[in-house]
């Protein structure tokens, strides 16, 4: 087999292609060769050691893939070799095979495309927690979504849209922004060249947003806050600008809104029954075309370094995906 490996967490240009010996299941786990694999913004983190997580190393980084199971091991029940499977593990996935404990592998069903598996868990189990369990949005409601089109705000715009809300998609290039009007957002904004207080303003009628999504963080914080409707809730999902900002906390009593953590991994170790029928319910979703992964490119995964360069460029529109052919 061949892995991505990261022996000393410093960035990017410290992953080297590498063969290995298969690995053989421990008992409760299963081997999944891995047809497809997704980028997503913690992978980068963790190989620059910037991540919560902390994996001992050496490590093969990659969270989200999929394949089909080749081997099984002592104890697991409920899959067999030849299930096509999707996982999100955490590590491993940047490689051609991986062993991970058998609960984390979830079958997938006919029709379910893997290079859309790949790209699904993460980003679709983060937006369905954040909008749906921990902002309670509703139809009617309107969402800001900021970095609107990157991997986990296109699934926002999805999950709103399925639900019944109006979607105001918030990006950083006009081209960016056309995206997410393909992907049904009833407006937009590019924030870096509109006033992003005085679009949010005009576009609802000067009441605010009663969600706002935020996995970018950094300066667009508290305007954005400041905006945010009576009541309204905004969700902290990440801080892909670099900076963890700083709030006024007397914004979050003037407007008798609510700062609202959406940790996605540790709601499903801590309520694995809440997060399995959040899982069952988007796979239905995806099978009425409610939602799709929005896939930028396909790479082979020799090309990972490649694959890291775009996202850093700021460019991708949606995921990127590293194949094994």
């Amino acid at each position: 087999m061949h892995a991505w490996i990261c022996e000393n967490p410093t960035g990017v240009e410290a992953l080297k292609w590498t063969s290995l010996p298969e690995p053989e299941p421990k008992p409760d786990e299963v081997r999944i060769k891995i047809a497809a694999a997704s980028l997503n913004f913690p992978d980068l983190l963790i190989v620059q050691n910037k991540y919560q997580m902390k994996p001992a190393l050496p490590f093969v980084p990659g969270s989200e893939y999929a394949g089909w199971i080749d081997a099984v091991g002592a104890g697991v029940t409920g899959l067999k070799v030849g299930d096509k499977v999707v996982a999100c593990g955490g590590t491993g996935g940047f490689a051609t095979h991986v062993c991970v404990n058998a609960k984390l592998a979830m079958p997938l069903p006919e029709g379910f495309a893997l290079d859309h598996a790949a790209a699904f868990i993460l980003t679709y189990g983060t937006t369905h927690h954040a909008l749906l369990d921990r902002a309670a949005l509703k139809a009617g409601e309107t969402v800001l979504i900021l970095g609107a089109a990157g991997g986990v705000g296109s699934a926002a715009i999805q999950i709103a849209k399925a639900v019944g809300a109006k979607v105001i998609a918030a990006a950083s290039t006009d081209a960016k922004c056309e995206f997410c009007a393909s992907l049904g957002a009833d407006s937009t904004i590019n924030y870096s060249t509109q006033n992003l207080r005085e679009q949010i303003k005009s576009m609802t009628a000067g009441l605010g947003p009663d969600v706002v999504y935020d996995p970018v963080g950094g300066d667009l914080v508290e305007p954005v806050f400041r905006s945010i409707a009576w009541r309204g809730r905004y969700l902290v999902i990440g801080f892909a600008q670099g900076a963890v900002p700083c709030l006024p906390i007397n914004l979050a009593l003037l407007k008798g809104a609510s700062l609202v953590g959406v940790f996605w991994g540790e709601f499903a170790r801590r309520e694995p029954k809440a997060n399995a029928k959040m899982l069952t319910e988007l796979v239905h979703w995806y099978a009425a075309g409610k939602v799709k992964p929005a896939i930028d490119r396909k790479l082979p995964m020799k090309d990972l370094l490649q694959a890291f360069a775009l996202m850093s460029s700021r460019t991708v529109r949606g995921k990127l995906v590293l194949t094994n052919d």
